[in-house]
């Protein structure tokens, strides 16, 4: 799937998005992408293979209770394999916490 820079602008870039309602983001950390050459292009592009990880660093306010808790996200991707980019999607992701 294309990087979170991918190089041309037409290209959806990968994003995670929090909800900000429980907890607050304060940084994200996206792995190091590849330069890879498809069928359909004549310049590499950067993109994330197989399995890779996104890292997200949290502030808890202090109003927060302690408990068990789901942090709620959205993932914008495209994919793409040899031959084409398939059109971007949006999912839906859940994280449970546990709050101390």
């Amino acid at each position: 799937m294309n990087s979170d820079r991918p190089h041309e602008e037409y290209l959806i870039p990968l994003r995670l998005t929090w909800d900000d309602a429980l907890l607050q983001v304060k940084r994200l950390t996206y792995p190091k992408a590849t330069d890879e050459i498809y069928e359909f292009s004549q310049t590499p592009l950067s993109v994330f293979s197989r399995e890779f990880r996104i890292g997200t660093l949290f502030d808890v306010p202090a109003s927060v209770p302690p408990g068990s808790h789901i942090v709620v996200g959205k993932l914008r991707y495209q994919a793409c394999n040899n031959t084409t980019c398939f059109p971007p999607k949006t999912v839906e992701v859940k994280l449970p916490v546990e709050i101390e």
